[in-house]
């Protein structure tokens, strides 16, 4: 009997879009380590994530799927060392396993905190004098797997604050700084400076805001997605961002028909297997790296608000 109610669940499960992209997650995140002997920023960083939130919010995730991956995010130290140090950007790589680390532990599925410690301590030499992440891929636009400054100093940010704020009180002040400065100049910088001011309450903060929601505003594509500048086509990872963003903020009427178009447009772009197309700078590439990546951006934004569109 309780077999067949677990099965039951586990089939209806299945049959949500969140459901299906974490089945193909859950296929995808073990075999890439296990296929190419090398752990990847993409399959056990950016994909395990959204796993790992999956398994925290209570939804089913298969205990194999992150066996492997939380072994590895356990070891700091070898992460320099993942068998794909030749084509990887380290402190980029640092970020997205120790964003990884976060979720896990976030999720109980790693109990010892020490290993974040370690983890920061490698994140926070990657930090520059102005306080920012300088993702060194050389794209002016960051990606699913690239991230761009922004983004990765958005996601260092939070690493640090989860491991020990008062440690990493001055380093936390310059990303601040640096984010509350830097120029807003396409969607995922505006959709990354929402994630990012959340907490902060200043005038300041709250004139970026405003310049941000007005830029998501204008750029919402008539079938409800974004690109990645106001008037560019909608794209699965710059969507997805935005709906993260948005899934931070009130009742406000406005703000929820943005984010359940934004929501809307990813159900409908998602493919048959559960994945998404893959996000590329210049668009139309062809990436598994980038498909895993977007698909776990798009699932995380579907998870973040699955409850508010019931």
């Amino acid at each position: 009997m309780f077999s067949f109610l677990l099965l039951s669940a586990v089939c209806a499960q299945q049959a949500t879009p969140e459901g299906r992209a974490l089945a193909f997650l859950a296929r995808e995140v073990p075999g890439w380590a296990a296929d190419n002997k090398c752990y990847s920023c993409h399959n056990n960083g950016d994909a395990a994530r959204a796993l790992y939130t999956a398994s925290r919010l209570k939804t089913a995730v298969p205990e194999k799927a992150l066996e492997d991956t939380s072994r590895w995010l356990a070891r700091p130290q070898q992460w320099d060392h993942n068998g794909g140090e030749k084509y990887s950007d380290k402190g980029l790589a640092r970020i997205q396993f120790a964003g990884a680390l976060v979720d896990a532990l976030d999720a109980g599925l790693l109990k010892d905190r020490d290993v974040l410690l370690r983890a920061a301590e490698l994140v926070a030499q990657g930090q520059d004098k102005a306080g920012s992440w300088q993702a060194d891929n050389g794209e002016p636009l960051g990606s699913p797997t690239t991230y761009g400054p922004r983004l990765a100093t958005y996601q260092a940010r939070r690493i640090l604050e989860k491991a020990d704020p008062r440690k990493y009180q001055d380093s936390i002040a310059r990303a601040n700084d640096w984010l509350l400065k830097a120029p807003v100049k396409n969607v995922l910088d505006a959709a990354t400076s929402l994630l990012a001011l959340d907490t902060q309450d200043t005038p300041e903060a709250g004139r970026q805001r405003e310049g941000c929601v007005a830029m998501l505003r204008k750029a919402q594509a008539k079938d409800g997605g974004w690109g990645p500048y106001v008037n560019s086509p909608p794209e699965n990872f710059d969507t997805a961002l935005v709906v993260l963003a948005l899934a931070r903020w009130g009742p406000q009427e406005e703000i929820k028909a943005m984010r359940q178009r934004g929501r809307d447009y990813l159900i409908a772009a998602q493919q048959k297997d559960g994945s998404w197309q893959e996000t590329t700078r210049p668009t139309g590439a062809v990436s598994y790296a980038q498909r895993l990546s977007t698909t776990g951006w798009a699932t995380l934004a579907l998870l973040a608000t699955r409850s508010k569109a019931e």
